[in-house]
C-alpha cells in the first residue's frame, strides 16, 4: 500500500496504519518541501535553499543522500535499482507523488460546500479529526511554508464554521457550542466564529450568554483589531435584543427538545460541562492548550462565586492541565490555582476530590518557592493508595515526578516514579498517564546516560501520540532526538538543536520557549570546553549565561552573587554553568557551592533529564575542577 504523508500537524507519513520512519529534522523539512509543492517538481537548488540559510560545501550531496534516506523508508519494498514511484526524481529535481492528509482534507472540505447540512456534517467531522494542526508545524518558520500553512489555517476555520452551521441547520445547536467556543478563542478576529456561536447559544435556550459572546466579540474586535463589529454581527446583537422570530430554530421535536434543555441546564450543569470541554482541549494541541489556559481561572471563578465549597473543589481538581516541564507556563495563574485549590480544600475529607486538590496543589506548585508542592504530592499519593484508585494514583504519581528536585541527582528516583506510572497506566487503560511515564522515563534514562533506553521510551511515546491524537508529545521527543545528537557529537547536531527549537515555538508552551535554545548551545559549548557567545535572549536563564558572555568577549565577569539555580529539570546544567563560570574567574566560594551540590550527581549528564539539553557528564566537570579542600 502506497504511503499517506501527513502534514496537518508535525511531518509524518504512515502506511497500512503504521507510522513510517522519516529520520531526522532534515529529512522531514525536505519531505515538507515536497509536499508544499503538491506534486511538481522542485529542482534540487530549491531544496537547497530550503534546508540551509547558507549552504555547506556538500549541499547537494546531502540532499541526494536525504532523498534516498526517505525513499527507503516510504517505499520499503522497492527493489534495487527499480524506478522509485512516491519520492521521483524528474528532470532537474524530485517531486512527491503520495497522497498528503492536507489534499485529503481539502476534498473533503470543498467536496461538502455543496452538499445539504446532513450529508455535509459526516463529511466535515470526519475531515476535521484528522487534523493534528497547526499544519507544517516542524517548519513553521520556513518562508516557502508560510503561504500552504495560511491557506490551510483558513480552510480549518472555514471547515469548523460549516460543520457548526450544519449542525445549527439540523437542529443540534447546544452540539455547536463547544467547538465553536474553542474556535473564537483560538482565532478571535473570525466574525462568522463569533455569529454562529452567539447563534447555537440563543437556540439552546441561553439568551443571556449568546449576548454576552456578542459583546465580547465586539471587544475583542475593538481592543485587538481597532474594528467594529461587521454588519451581520451587529444584525444580529439587534435582533438577541429584541428576541426576534426570525433567529428561533425549525420548530420539530429534536430543536424543541435541545432547547429546553439548555433551559433546564442550570449553572451547574453548565459549569461541569465546560470542565469537561476545557480538559479535553487542553491536550489537543498548542490552539486548545492556549484556550484551556485562557478560561481556566474564569471557570474556577464561576465556581466559587455559587457558593458550593464541594462544587468549587470539584471544578479545581478536575481542571487539570497535563504537566511534564517542570518550570510553570503561565505562574501567576499557577498562583491563583494554587490559592483556590487551599481555599477549597478545607470542605473535603479523605476522599478522591482532596487526591484531586492535592495533586492540583502539586502540579501547579512547580517552579514556586517552598517545601508546599512536595507535600502535598506525597499527601495525594499516600490517599490515593488508600482509595484504591488506578486514575486517583497516576495523578498523584504525576505530581510527585514534578516534585523530586529538591537536590541534584534524583535521576533514578524520577526514573522508578516513571516505571510505576507506565506499569500502573498500561494495567488500567489510563492514557494520559502512560504518556507522561513514558516521558519521564524517557527524560531520566537520558539523565543517567542510558540513551539507548531513553530512545526505546521516546518511540513508543511517539507511538501513543499517533494513536491517541496527542500533538504537543512531539515538542518533547523531537527535543530528545536533538539531545541525543548533541551527545553524539553528530554535525548536524546544532541544526537539529535549532529544529527542535523551531517545534517548541508553536507549542503554546512558554516554560519550553523561553530562553530554552540560548541555553542548551551554551550547554553544548560548555561540554565542548568552548566559548559561550550570546545566540539571543537567555530569558530566565540570563543570569547563568551572562558571566560566559562577558568572558568570552575578554570582559571581567563576577559570580559572587549568582543566586542558586531553581529546583527542576535543568538544575544541574545550571549548576555546571555556574562551576565553570565560577573556575574561570577564580572565585572558589561559588566553586564550592556547584561542587557540593552536584557531587550527589556524579553518574548523570548533566541537564539531560530536560530531555532537551546537556552540559556533558557531571564527572568530568568535577574532574576538571578538581578536588575540594579539606
Amino acid at each position: 500500500m502506497s504511503p499517506t504523508v501527513g502534514v496537518l500537524g508535525p511531518v509524518t507519513a504512515w502506511a497500512d496504519g503504521a507510522p513510517v520512519a522519516l529520520g531526522g529534522p532534515r529529512h522531514r523539512e525536505l519531505l515538507a518541501r515536497l509536499a508544499v509543492a503538491q506534486g511538481r517538481v522542485v529542482p534540487v537548488g530549491l531544496l537547497v535553499d530550503a534546508l540551509w540559510e547558507r549552504p555547506p560545501d556538500g549541499a547537494v550531496a546531502a540532499v541526494r543522500t536525504f532523498v534516498a534516506a526517505l525513499r527507503r523508508a516510504l517505499e520499503p519494498d522497492r527493489l534495487p535499482r527499480t524506478p522509485a514511484r512516491v519520492l521521483v526524481t524528474e528532470g532537474p529535481g524530485y517531486a512527491l507523488r503520495a497522497a498528503t492528509d492536507a489534499a485529503a482534507f481539502t476534498a473533503a472540505v470543498e467536496r461538502a460546500a455543496g452538499l445539504p447540512p446532513a450529508a455535509a456534517l459526516p463529511l466535515l467531522e470526519d475531515a476535521l479529526t484528522g487534523w493534528r494542526g497547526p499544519a507544517y508545524a516542524d517548519v513553521a518558520d520556513r518562508p516557502w511554508a508560510r503561504p500552504e500553512r495560511a491557506r490551510l489555517a483558513e480552510l480549518h476555520g472555514t471547515a469548523v464554521e460549516r460543520a457548526a452551521a450544519a449542525r445549527l441547520e439540523l437542529g443540534r445547536a447546544a452540539e455547536a457550542v463547544p467547538d465553536l467556543d474553542a474556535h473564537v478563542t483560538a482565532h478571535p478576529w473570525r466574525e462568522e466564529g463569533w455569529r454562529l456561536l452567539a447563534l447555537a447559544l440563543y437556540r439552546s435556550g441561553r439568551r443571556p450568554d449568546a449576548l454576552a459572546v456578542l459583546r465580547r466579540a465586539r471587544a475583542r474586535l475593538a481592543g485587538e483589531l481597532g474594528l467594529d463589529p461587521g454588519p451581520q454581527l451587529a444584525a444580529l446583537e439587534r435582533d438577541v435584543l429584541r428576541q426576534a422570530p426570525a433567529l428561533e430554530p425549525a420548530d420539530d421535536p429534536l430543536t424543541r427538545a435541545t432547547a429546553s434543555w439548555g433551559r433546564a441546564a442550570g449553572p451547574r450543569a453548565r459549569l461541569e460541562a465546560t470542565v469537561g470541554l476545557l480538559r479535553g482541549l487542553s491536550r489537543t494541541g498548542a490552539e486548545g492548550l492556549a484556550a484551556a489556559r485562557e478560561q481556566r481561572l474564569a471557570t474556577i471563578a464561576a465556581a466559587e462565586e455559587l457558593g458550593d465549597p464541594l462544587l468549587t473543589a470539584r471544578v479545581v481538581g478536575d481542571l487539570d492541565v497535563p504537566g511534564v516541564w517542570t518550570t510553570s507556563d503561565d505562574p501567576e495563574q499557577a498562583a491563583a490555582v494554587v490559592a483556590a485549590a487551599e481555599r477549597a480544600l478545607p470542605a473535603t475529607g479523605p476522599d478522591a476530590v482532596r487526591v484531586r486538590l492535592l495533586t492540583t496543589v502539586a502540579v501547579e506548585w512547580r517552579g514556586l518557592p517552598g517545601p508546599r508542592g512536595a507535600a502535598a504530592a506525597r499527601e495525594a499519593e499516600e490517599l490515593a493508595r488508600e482509595l484504591g484508585d488506578p486514575a486517583l494514583l497516576a495523578g498523584a504519581l504525576g505530581a510527585r515526578t514534578l516534585q523530586v528536585f529538591d537536590r541534584c541527582g534524583r535521576a533514578p528516583d524520577r526514573d522508578a516514579l516513571g516505571a510505576e506510572l507506565v506499569k500502573l497506566a498500561g494495567r488500567h487503560g489510563l492514557t494520559d498517564a502512560l504518556v507522561l511515564g513514558h516521558l519521564v522515563r524517557m527524560q531520566a534514562r537520558s539523565a543517567l546516560g542510558d540513551l539507548a533506553g531513553a530512545g526505546r521510551h521516546a518511540d513508543l511515546v511517539d507511538g501513543l501520540a499517533q494513536a491517541h491524537d496527542r500533538p504537543l508529545v512531539g515538542v518533547f521527543t523531537g527535543g530528545w532526538r536533538a539531545l541525543r545528537a548533541a551527545v553524539e557529537d553528530r554535525p548536524d547536531a546544532e541544526e537539529q538543536l535549532r529544529t527542535a527549537a523551531r517545534l517548541r515555538q508553536d507549542s503554546g508552551m512558554p516554560g519550553v520557549t523561553d530562553g530554552l535554545l540560548p541555553l542548551t548551545l551554551a550547554c553544548r559549548a560548555v561540554a565542548r570546553g568552548e566559548p559561550v557567545t550570546p545566540t539571543g535572549p537567555a530569558g530566565p536563564y540570563a543570569p547563568w549565561l551572562e558571566p560566559h558572555h562577558r568572558l568570552a568577549a575578554g570582559e571581567p565577569a563576577a559570580v559572587s552573587a549568582l543566586p542558586d539555580p531553581p529546583p527542576g529539570l535543568l538544575l544541574e546544567a545550571l549548576w555546571v554553568l555556574a562551576g565553570t563560570a565560577a573556575r574561570a574567574v577564580g572565585d572558589t566560594a561559588v566553586l564550592a557551592r556547584a561542587r557540593e551540590a552536584l557531587a550527589p550527581a556524579a553518574g548523570e549528564l548533566a541537564g539531560a533529564g530536560s530531555g532537551m539539553l546537556t552540559a556533558g557528564p557531571v564527572a568530568d566537570h568535577l574532574a576538571a575542577w578538581g578536588a575540594p579542600p579539606r
